[in-house]
């Protein structure tokens, strides 16, 4: 597959930007092809689990969205782009036109929102820490003075750092270039505990090489929403991904994939994560809210 390179810059200098990529679904169709993001581990999310496609929660989401987007188009054969992402990467992917919606364990916060839209919220989260049963580490004053891993580019980044600032932990916080490198840390020594999302905190630990000397500990430091992302100013997609995930809701077909992917045992170690649905997704299956995190 042959790719023609434009750099961000030249579109810049020509304005031509936002004009080239406001509108995915005429994009879409004028290329013949859609391209969307996957993340390699966030599980259970997205994720590899051996040979083949990414899978997980967000990827059947992703899947429904490129189903109806072949419909919306009428090109069965659409050529369907799968890309890897990163925490620190995903967002300039998307707004340079290169990727065209990443579904996979993005925070809807404020901020991002001067850059890109989201969807309707499809779960809520909060920063909590994986450590080592050894170390004996309960909650986050016991992290003073040590070295604590986050991932590049994620907002639970920016709220360790900023506990530690608060409380005059003295904390030296590493990042990592995305989880799986971000666990190593811990796993190797070279960090006390990592501060993440609990649910991607909860699947590294399930499909890591030790699970029984793991643990999720502390409290969660504020609640987060995740939502499929897209770029800003482009109602009409938006309506479509908006469309997908709210029918999918009422239908009960989302209860079905979350039972699938948090209440049954997943691959590729087929461990149950046995996370029953929390109050803030319940309230949202029937407001249907695309209310970012401040």
């Amino acid at each position: 597959m042959k790719f023609h390179v434009v750099t961000t810059a030249s579109l810049l200098a020509c304005g031509l930007l936002a004009a080239a990529h406001a509108d995915t679904l005429s994009k879409v169709t004028e290329s013949n092809k859609i391209t969307v993001a996957y993340r390699e581990s966030s599980v259970p999310f997205s994720y590899l689990a051996g040979a083949g496609a990414a899978v997980g929660f967000s990827a059947d989401l992703t899947a429904a969205i490129v189903d109806a987007v072949k419909k919306k188009v009428n090109k069965p054969a659409l050529e369907v782009v799968m890309m890897p992402v990163t925490s620190q990467n995903r967002i300039p992917l998307l707004t340079n036109g290169t990727i065209d919606l990443e579904c996979g364990s993005t925070t809807n916060n404020t901020t991002r929102g001067q850059e890109v839209a989201f969807a309707i919220n499809h779960f809520y989260t909060g920063t909590r820490l994986l450590v080592k049963k050894s170390s004996n580490i309960k909650n986050y004053a016991d992290l003073a003075g040590k070295n604590v891993a986050s991932t590049t580019g994620t907002t639970n980044a920016q709220v360790i750092r900023k506990y530690n600032t608060d409380n005059n932990l003295g904390m030296n916080v590493v990042l990592g270039k995305d989880h799986d490198d971000s666990l190593l840390m811990v796993e190797g020594g070279r960090a006390v505990a990592f501060a993440m999302d609990d649910i991607l905190l909860f699947g590294l630990k399930a499909n890591s090489k030790d699970p029984a000397s793991l643990d999720v500990v502390g409290d969660s430091l504020q609640v987060e929403p995740y939502a499929c992302m897209l770029r800003k100013d482009d109602p009409a997609f938006k309506a479509l991904v908006d469309g997908v995930i709210s029918g999918l809701m009422k239908s009960g077909d989302f209860e079905k994939l979350y039972t699938k992917w948090f209440m049954s045992p997943i691959p590729p170690k087929n461990i149950n994560l046995n996370l029953p649905m929390s109050q803030q997704l319940k309230d949202n299956l029937k407001a249907l809210s695309d209310k970012p995190a401040m």
